[in-house]
């Protein structure tokens, strides 16, 4: 674990489980991208099974994250572990590598990921936007992993 991180966890309600995210896993197993939707697959850290969570990919600046607006959450928590999973979009399986970034690294990222996705994920970030000042950014950067992920070369 990082230094100075929290173990805040927003678990998703009713609407996101059953509707919202089957519908964006089901569209993105489709081929359709939904704003940048994939779907991760990374393996349990106590089953070792995949598991899989549809999440938004932001490329920013030729580097490519995964930002947990809900905080810590099993896909964090199995990513931390493994180190590895695979993205997935319609047939399309994109085999990775992530490492975290440190909350010290995490401001550029966090108001890229507001402004492009406020609209769905706004209410995880305390009433913090894409355009607070720097410390309030900074204040939730431990409440909001990151992970840079990079496709291992061949």
């Amino acid at each position: 674990m990082l230094a100075g991180m929290s173990d805040r966890y927003v678990m998703p309600g009713w609407f996101t489980r059953n509707v919202f995210n089957r519908v964006v896993a089901w569209l993105t197993r489709l081929g359709l991208s939904v704003w940048g939707s994939r779907v991760l697959e990374v393996r349990g850290r106590s089953t070792g099974l995949p598991r899989r969570t549809p999440v938004n990919m932001l490329t920013l600046e030729g580097a490519r994250y995964l930002v947990a607006p809900r905080g810590h959450t099993h896909w964090v928590r199995n990513l931390r572990a493994a180190g590895e999973g695979r993205l997935l979009l319609g047939t399309r399986a994109e085999r990775f590598t992530a490492t975290e970034v440190p909350d010290e690294a995490k401001e550029s990222i966090l108001r890229t990921y507001l402004k492009r996705w406020k609209w769905e994920v706004g209410v995880f970030f305390g009433g913090v936007t894409a355009d607070s000042p720097s410390d309030e950014v900074q204040r939730i950067a431990p409440d909001h992993p990151v992970f840079r992920i990079e496709t291992p070369s061949s």
